[in-house]
Order: structure tokens, then sequence, then C-alpha cells
């Protein structure tokens, strides 16, 4: 596989910034390639999903590029004080993406997946502008903005961003999920480890879109908030992608 990191000019958020893209190599169709856009957690940066797993291992065979961008501590949202992150990753980084690589340059090409603050990340991205998704995988994810707001130890650095309400700007996935279009509604995963401290923000979100009927898959298995568990389950991430773009 060809991986590459790749600097340049994030427009939205005013700053040079880096992807890491991994690239097909040895797979029977040709370009162009559909695109899974991977996000990473608060702690990462876009390296770390080939630094901890064995992404590029899974992913050989496939017709399909990852891309991983860095968005630093913002939770893929536009700050109420600080950098536009969401508008960094649907616009900046998917405009890139399309200029520069061949790719299919259309819903039907796009996936999205990440992990706690990336899971959170795609899942608010996917019902939000689900012109541009046809799927989404979240894994452990950091899915109650609302609850989170309250810890005390996080609440100045998480009020610049959200606010005193996420869902004033659209940023809770609870009523994004009440609002999105559901002729476009992409299909959902999602999964998280039964010792994961942030298990209730998952059981909380299935019940949720149970309420709605709208459907998904929703998995618990043994594990932790931690790279054993993100390794194992996104080759079943990978799976589920695969299956919505029909490679």
């Amino acid at each position: 596989m060809a991986v590459l990191r790749i600097g340049f000019y994030g427009t939205s958020i005013q700053k040079q910034t880096n992807m890491t893209v991994i690239l097909p190599q040895d797979v029977e169709r040709a370009a162009p390639y559909a695109v899974l856009y991977l996000l990473h957690g608060l702690s990462d940066d876009d390296t770390m999903w080939t630094r901890r797993t064995s992404l590029e291992r899974y992913v050989a065979g496939l017709p399909l590029m990852v891309v991983m961008p860095d968005t630093g501590r913002g939770f893929y949202t536009n700050a109420r004080q600080g950098p536009a992150y969401e508008d960094h990753i649907t616009k900046d980084v998917i405009r890139f993406v399309d200029r520069f690589f061949a790719t299919i340059p259309e819903r039907r090409g796009r996936v999205i997946g990440g992990l706690s603050m990336g899971g959170y990340g795609a899942m608010k991205l996917a019902l939000k502008h689900p012109d541009q998704f046809c799927s989404v995988v979240s894994h452990s994810s950091v899915f109650d903005i609302a609850g989170i707001l309250k810890d005390s130890e996080r609440q100045e650095e998480l009020s610049r961003i959200f606010g005193t309400d996420p869902a004033e700007n659209d940023n809770d996935v609870f009523r994004l999920a009440e609002r999105v279009e559901r002729k476009l509604l992409p299909v959902i995963r999602f999964d998280c480890g039964t010792e994961d401290s942030l298990i209730g923000h998952s059981r909380a979100f299935h019940r949720h879109l149970d309420g709605l009927g709208i459907a998904h898959q929703y998995e618990e298995f043994p594990g932790g908030h931690d790279w054993a568990y993100w390794d194992t389950h996104i080759q079943e991430a990978l799976r589920f992608h695969a299956t919505a773009l029909g490679i």
C-alpha cells in the first residue's frame, strides 16, 4: 500500500495542517475510488490509526482510499470560540481530496467513521450532512455532549467549542437524528466495549434511534477504551462500509 502524509492549508481553520492518506494498490478495480474519512480521538492526531492498528493491512485489496485528517481537540465542530473544524472536514478536506485524487466525488463514494471524539464527529457529520456520506461507523463514542459539558475538568475547554447547549448549533447527535431527512439517511453502525466508561453514551443513543424507528446496527463487545479494542473492531467497520459502497 501507499501511505502519504500531506501538509496543506485549511482555509476554514486558517492554518497549516496535515492528513494521512492510504492509497489502494494491487486491486482489480481501477480508479476512481471510494473514500473512508476516518477520524481520530481527543488526544490523537492524523497518524494514530496507522501507528496503533493494522489498518493498512486490513484495507489491502480494497478499492478504497482512507483519509485521516488532523483536527486537534476540536470535536469536529465549528467552535463558538475557536477553529471551524466541521467546515474543515466538510469543505477543506473533502474538496482537497476530490481535487487531487481519483475519487468518486459523490455521496455514494464517501463513508465516515471514527473513535471516541472521532466517533462523535463521524456520527454528527453523517447526520448533519447526509448528502455527503452513505454510511457511518462509530466506535466508543462521546455521544452525550450535554452530559460531558458538566464535567468540571473539561468544562472551560468544551464550552469554548459548544457553548452551554450543543443543540443550539446542531451539534447534538440526538437532536440531529430527530431532524435528519430519512430518504438521505446513511446506513448506521456503532459499537462500544462493555468495560468502556462511555458505554452509557452508546446505549442511550441506541435507545433513542430505536424510539425514532431509525434502522441501525449496535453492538457491544468485551473491551475497554483502548487500541486493542479499536484494532479489532475497525475490521468490522470496513466490512460494513464495503457493503454500503458495493465494493
